[in-house]
């Protein structure tokens, strides 16, 4: 079952994120081509909106569509001849954590528990119990399946019970 629970803040940091990274990969290399910032304007102006729309995507309730997104975001601000590994500290944004969300990993069925870890937020160690107890699949590699990362993330929060002082 796929279950984003998001807030506006989720949705604003996201925005904010995905702007950021189209500014930093794809609008700065071309206002150094072109020599204008003047001539982007109205790029900039578009990606904003785009930016909306993508991360309204991959916030959504709809999988499928999320991870199209997610797809076409990655290829066109990661581009290279290998698979997709970002660094652990990528997991931590605002667009890790949704990408995370929607599709696992999104270039690897499985991976280290380091990169589980930092994708779950957690230690290594917090991994190894998880697996333990049978929260997370081991991969037959010896690994954790990018399935049930994404499933764990996407898990209904248990409501902690509220007492008030007597």
């Amino acid at each position: 079952m796929f279950r984003q629970v998001t807030t506006a803040e989720d949705h604003a940091e996201l925005v904010a994120d995905l702007v950021r990274v189209l500014e930093t990969r794809i609008l700065d290399p071309l206002e150094i081509l072109l020599a204008s910032d003047a001539l982007l304007e109205p790029v900039r102006a578009r990606l904003r909106v785009e930016a909306e729309v993508w991360a309204a995507q991959l916030l959504g309730a709809d999988r499928k569509r999320a991870t199209a997104t997610a797809a076409r975001l990655i290829g066109a601000l990661f581009p290279g001849d290998a698979p997709f590994d970002p660094p652990a500290s990528w997991w931590r944004t605002a667009l890790g954590r949704a990408v995370a969300r929607a599709t696992g990993h999104p270039s690897a069925a499985a991976v280290s528990y380091s990169t589980a870890g930092a994708i779950l937020g957690i230690t290594r160690q917090g991994v190894h119990d998880l697996v333990k107890r049978g929260k997370l699949a081991r991969d037959s590699g010896g690994g954790v399946t990018t399935s049930s990362i994404r499933d764990r993330l996407n898990r209904p929060q248990e409501s902690i019970p509220c007492h008030p002082k007597k």
